[in-house]
């Protein structure tokens, strides 16, 4: 199986996209905040270029964003306002892109700026090795408060994660009791192009819509979601706690 994943992951071409939007209202203009002189969504763009897992694009509805990841020598493309969805987002750029040879698009959270690239790595590796259609990451809950916090989005597994494991997942939720197999869920999508088509053309449903979870479009139609464990927790940036903790963690390290 393993020189079989290799030859495969030789073979498949990969694609990261990279939705990105300055609509945030917890922290506007999130993505063009600088750390180290240089804003979040370029960091993320070359946490993705440095994972060498594929070509790397933002996509994005602000010229600002565009202009910014450009500056700073990545792709960008500038898409639609309406989208209701990241993932939707994507979609519109990778078929602005017109690729016929793509096998695997990856869609990489835009306020993740210090995210693990074995992470990204170990994502791509696992669709390709277990013939996944769509697969995510998820890191171990430390935090005991972390299961009631409705900002951290969980992720309950059909079995316990292990390093080469790639569980399916059974449910996601913003608040749940502790149980079983019950993780945090990072950002972060892997999909076939087939599958990718499939999910935009689906309705919202009614849970993803009460829950602000767009996954759960994928489970209430019965796409099957794999799910491998993080080596690193997430370090999101949704306030401007989140941000100035980042920028402290990340400009030490610097």
């Amino acid at each position: 199986m393993y020189l079989i994943g290799i030859i495969n992951s030789l073979i498949m071409k990969t694609l990261v996209i990279i939705p990105s939007r300055l609509g945030a209202t917890r922290l506007p203009g999130k993505p063009l905040l600088k750390i180290n002189n240089k804003s979040i969504i370029s960091h993320v763009f070359k946490r993705a270029q440095d994972a060498d897992i594929g070509d790397v694009v933002v996509a994005t509805e602000n010229t600002e964003i565009v202009e910014d990841v450009t500056i700073n020598g990545g792709r960008a493309i500038l898409t639609s306002n309406n989208h209701k969805t990241g993932t939707d987002r994507i979609y519109e750029a990778f078929k602005k892109m017109n690729l016929n040879d793509v096998d695997l698009i990856m869609n990489l959270q835009g306020d993740e700026p210090a995210i693990n690239i074995e992470d990204i790595v170990s994502l791509k590796d696992k669709m390709i090795n277990y013939q996944s259609k769509m697969g995510t990451l998820a890191a171990k809950i430390e935090n005991e408060k972390d299961f009631q916090n409705k900002n951290i989005v969980k992720v309950q597994t059909e079995s316990t994660l292990q390093e080469n494991s790639f569980s399916e997942a059974e449910a996601f939720s913003r608040i749940s009791k502790k149980l079983d197999n019950i993780y945090h869920h990072i950002g972060i999508y892997c999909y076939s192009a087939e599958t990718l088509e499939k999910f935009v053309e689906l309705n919202q449903t009614k849970n993803e819509i009460e829950q602000r979870l767009e996954q759960l479009r994928a489970l209430d139609n019965s796409i099957k979601i794999n799910v491998a464990l993080a080596k690193s927790p997430p370090i999101g940036v949704d306030t401007e706690e989140d941000y100035m903790a980042l920028k402290k963690i990340m400009e030490y390290k610097d």
